[in-house]
């Protein structure tokens, strides 16, 4: 896959959506520090909730009538950490769907770890 380091740059168009997906994922652990360890801190569905309010963010950019606020109420942590990307539903879905893969993984880890 060719990018620039940037899952959502017009150099990646052409990757996959799982690709894209990977990409960010990978994005936020390395730079964001948002690791295994980290995720596993959001035990209450925090991770989950907010891919919902990115997906819902991406939907309102597609022309979708669901009401904002509902977004922002979902959102799990502080307003300044809620960043869907202006005008671009397709970087917003993909962030949606890196928080998505995140939490299926914590919820593997804790199901694993019960066995």
């Amino acid at each position: 896959m060719r990018s620039s380091g940037h899952p959502g740059c017009s150099e990646s168009r052409s990757a996959t959506a799982v690709e894209l997906i990977a990409a960010e994922r990978d994005r936020q652990i390395r730079r964001e520090g948002w690791t295994v360890e980290h995720d596993d801190q959001h035990t209450r569905g925090q991770l989950a909730g907010a891919g919902a309010a990115y997906a819902v963010a991406a939907a309102r950019m597609s022309g979708a009538s669901i009401w904002s606020a509902w977004a922002e109420e979902v959102w799990p942590w502080s307003d300044k950490a809620y960043k869907p990307t202006p005008g671009d539903p397709i970087r917003t879905l993909v962030k949606a769907g890196a928080l998505i893969v995140a939490e299926i993984e914590r919820l593997q880890r804790d199901e694993a770890s019960r066995e």
